[in-house]
């Protein structure tokens, strides 16, 4: 951080140097390119390159990177003609650099910097502006023959370096489409903070958890990470990382991190369940769920600059059904039935749903039963009951469907109730001339309901009572005229569950 205080002791120190510094003649013609690697640095006093003093010589035969330091903060830095005093100073550094493939390449500078490998025309990398040591990297950089690279650099007060360094781009191997299994991430890594350049892949989790928490061995400064085959450097990067799942049926919570921008995909990146996607310190987001099946998951993340970190991690799982101690159902004297059943250790739970069968296979709900449970009872036995006022005549079957605060569901064993059969139902006469039909029962039918079909299928007509005792008279249909002469069906059911079917002939007058 450069203070006001160190600043007006710069400006002195710079008034006093440049007062006794005594004529001299810059050398260089400020135009021309280096060669061989070979930089040629052209220097001036002044932030804005003000006032020429002479040039300078980087790299070396072999290579063309170098890093300057340029002898320390605030001393006289020698150039070929004349000497700087190392504060508001600027360099122009040319090359006419003979390479040809592709390549990243990485400057630094306190304070600005910028590149460009056209002369000057368009800047590959521009920072032009004060900041302490910084380095930018432009990656796969497609170079062929010679090129003119400019690099420019300016200082302000305090802290002075700048930098160069050029090497073949190294390009990941393994198909970023692929997912990971058996709870173990694939991550694929890329320098950039929108999957730029791709550098190559790591694994995230273990067999028994597909949890993680990442760092990319950085505390706080860049570092490298290594990943397949290259390597990266930890500041504006970014990993996407795949994993195929099973989850089996329950309620499951997601909570997904990042120092930096973090977003989360149960359906392959289609949608995003968790989007944080923005520059930020590290945080959290939580995603609950009921999930039940296969997923592909993406967990995608992007750093800038600072400690980098990504974690994830699942909780929850399969739903558990409260323990039936017992559950029965015995016929009353009043012809009802009653259902009677005991819980233990409920948690949970929401409330129970009482179905009934007349053939054990196709169940109708006929009530919910609301949990007793609370937080100071749900490690205790709990009594229920459950009274059918209208029973199926004959064998019944009765089941329980538990359903808990998630939505999930589970079901009990299936109880079997004798009721005792009505006897002597009957409907005549099975010859109509008149339209007018009977039937008659020797035991009390509730909700009961007479339909008439012709042989196609097709209801004709409908006659409901809410009890059916002894001998009750019905009409056939309601508009005799015109119904056709022929054959037809009657149906009476009870609660739904079918007492008779009777074939009648309808004759004309």
């Amino acid at each position: 951080m450069k203070t006001s205080t160190a600043i007006l002791t710069s400006l002195l120190a710079l008034t006093l140097n440049t007062g006794f510094t005594q004529s001299c003649s810059p050398q260089g013609d400020q135009v021309s390119y280096g060669t061989g690697n070979i930089w040629i640095g052209y220097v001036y006093q002044g932030m804005n390159f003000n006032t020429y003093k002479g040039y300078v010589t980087e790299g070396s035969s072999s290579n063309p990177n170098f890093y300057e330091a340029f002898g320390g903060n605030e001393v006289t830095y020698n150039t070929n003609g004349c000497s700087i005093f190392t504060d508001t100073f600027s360099v122009r550094y040319k090359l006419l650099l003979n390479y040809s493939g592709t390549f990243d390449i990485t400057v630094g500078g306190d304070d600005g910097i910028r590149l460009s490998i056209d002369g000057g025309k368009t800047w590959l990398i521009d920072h032009w502006n004060d900041q302490d040591y910084t380095t930018f990297t432009a990656y796969n950089v497609s170079l062929s023959g010679s090129s003119n690279v400019i690099l420019e650099y300016y200082e302000h007060f305090l802290g002075n370096q700048v930098s160069f360094n050029i090497t073949p781009s190294c390009v990941g191997n393994g198909n970023p489409a692929l997912y990971g299994t058996n709870d173990v991430w694939n991550g694929y890594v890329y320098q950039g903070m929108n999957f730029d350049t791709y550098k190559g892949y790591v694994s995230e989790g273990a067999n028994s958890s597909l949890n993680f928490d990442e760092n990319f061995g950085a505390s706080g400064s860049v570092t490298t990470y290594s990943t397949s085959n290259c390597s990266i450097q930890t500041q504006q990067f970014s990993v996407r990382y795949r994993l195929q799942q099973t989850i089996n049926s329950g309620h499951y919570t997601f909570t997904v991190g990042g120092a930096g921008g973090y977003r989360f995909s149960l359906d392959g990146g289609n949608t995003w369940v968790i989007n944080s996607w923005n520059d930020q310190p590290y945080g959290t987001t939580s995603y609950s769920a009921n999930l039940s099946g296969n997923y592909d998951m993406v967990f995608e993340y992007f750093h800038n600059q600072g400690a980098p970190r990504a974690t994830i991690s699942l909780s929850g799982g399969t739903s558990q059904p409260p323990t039936i101690a017992g559950f029965s159902g015995q016929i009353l004297s009043n012809g009802t039935v009653m259902l009677d059943w005991e819980t233990m250790m409920e948690a949970n739970n929401q409330y129970f749903l009482v179905e009934r069968s007349g053939d054990g296979v196709s169940f109708q709900t006929q009530a919910k039963v609301a949990t007793q449970q609370t937080d100071s009872t749900h490690a205790y036995e709990l009594i229920y009951s459950y009274n059918d006022l209208s029973p199926i005549p004959g064998i019944s079957y009765y089941r329980l469907e538990m359903v808990d605060k998630y939505g999930f569901s589970s079901f009990t064993k299936i109880v079997r109730v004798q009721n005792e059969v009505i006897q002597g139902i009957k409907i005549f006469p099975t010859v109509v001339e008149n339209n007018n039909i009977f039937v008659q029962t020797d035991k009390s039918i509730r909700n009961a309901k007479m339909e008439v079909y012709d042989l196609s299928g097709k209801k004709i007509s409908e006659t409901v009572w809410q009890e059916l005792s002894g001998r009750q008279n019905f009409a056939l249909v309601n508009n005799p005229g015109r119904m056709a002469t022929g054959a037809y069906v009657v149906r009476l059911t009870a609660n739904g569950d079918n007492l008779l079917h009777q074939l009648i002939i309808l004759q004309s007058k």
